[in-house]
């Protein structure tokens, strides 16, 4: 089968960690009979440089035609006013939005040879963690109504939060589906004590949850989850939340599995179509240094060969990959330990390569 790759490198580390995960899919599909073609396209502070906006027509147009996106990372200090009508971030929101990739799929997953990566005791994480957390990705305060007026003569800023049934029961969909597959247990995050729009969601949680009785249903609020998440996280299975909360709650548990430069993400919409990149940012203090962590990149790869491709066997022998490279020792510098042998990116992605040649 061909497929065709939207490939978005972006700025700071992104073209590093990209360059790592094109050479793994490029392999898998020389030993699988498939064939990877990429289109390479710019987006981010590289756009604004060379373009004069975050996101250019052609890059969107070229997403629609692909049969996937890979996203490498965007943003840095160059680009990093808060004042600028012009920011790289918009390119993330623009292509979110133009693509319809409503549902953000991030697994956090504390590998057991990261085990001391993580900044929880060992008493608390057990024997590992693994949580899904299914953000909803084009509503709520992150595409909502705002601007800046004037509070009796003070200046003031607002931004609205809101959403509609339909957009809530998609996700909540996804997220039951979802655990139907792992541990049949959902969290629904909010804040139903104070705001409306999260009142409206848990109405909507709770009738899609009657199609799903063998799934296990909770509701926790946002402040109590972020803490429940280091005070306890192994109770967690699925997490079902809003844009923004969502956001803040899966770069929490990224942390507590051992470094965000570890989890990868998916951006999914209508049938099979999906963005794929790491969660991580764009690093730029390491740029260019050959030290970046391309592992969530590669894992993201991985998650594009199975959702979007329905290429289960060779999205599993990545991860087996990894797991096999982590368990030998070897670490970039983001998850390095005591013991442990330190490589740079490139060589990562070697390592990597080997064991997937060994496995096929």
């Amino acid at each position: 089968m061909k497929y065709n790759i939207a490939v978005i490198s972006g700025d700071g580390i992104g073209p590093e960690v990209i360059n790592e995960t094109v050479k793994v899919l490029n392999l898998i599909g020389e030993r699988s009979g498939n064939r990877f073609d990429y289109k390479y396209l710019l987006a981010g502070g590289c756009a604004i440089d060379k373009l004069g906006t975050p996101l250019p027509e052609e890059t969107l147009d070229e997403c629609k035609k692909s049969d996937a996106v890979l996203l490498g990372a965007v943003g840095g200090p160059k680009w990093d006013d808060p004042e600028a009508k012009i920011r790289p971030e918009q390119a993330l929101l623009g292509l979110r939005g133009g693509l319809g990739l409503y549902c953000n799929l991030r697994p956090a997953i504390l590998y057991a040879p990261l085990k001391d990566a993580s900044p929880l005791k060992e008493s608390i994480i057990g024997d590992g963690i693994d949580i899904l957390v299914v953000r909803e990705l084009t509503g709520g305060i992150y595409f909502g109504e705002r601007g800046r007026c004037s509070d009796n003569g003070v200046p003031a800023a607002y931004d609205t939060e809101k959403y509609n049934e339909d957009e809530v029961r998609r996700i909540a969909k996804i997220g039951f589906e979802s655990a139907m597959k792992r541990k049949k247990k959902v969290t629904s995050v909010d804040k139903a004590n104070i705001l409306e729009s999260s009142r409206l969601w848990r109405k909507v949680i709770e009738e899609v949850a009657k199609d799903y009785p063998e799934v296990e249903v909770n509701h926790l609020y946002i402040d109590n989850t972020a803490m429940q998440l280091v005070r306890d996280p192994k109770q967690f299975d699925v997490i079902v939340t809003s844009n923004m909360f969502g956001d803040i709650l899966s770069d929490e548990a990224s942390m507590i599995t051992g470094s965000i430069g570890m989890l990868p993400s998916a951006s999914l919409g209508e049938n099979s179509f999906g963005m794929y990149e790491p969660i991580h940012g764009s690093a730029p203090d390491i740029a260019g240094k050959g030290i970046a962590n391309p592992l969530a990149t590669i894992l993201s790869g991985a998650m594009m060969l199975r959702n979007s491709f329905n290429l289960e066997d060779e999205a599993k022998l990545i991860e087996k990959a990894v797991q096999e490279v982590l368990e030998e020792g070897y670490r970039t510098g983001d998850i390095m330990s005591e013991g442990m042998k330190l490589v740079g990116t490139e060589e990562m992605g070697k390592l990597v390569m080997n064991k997937i040649e060994k496995g096929m």
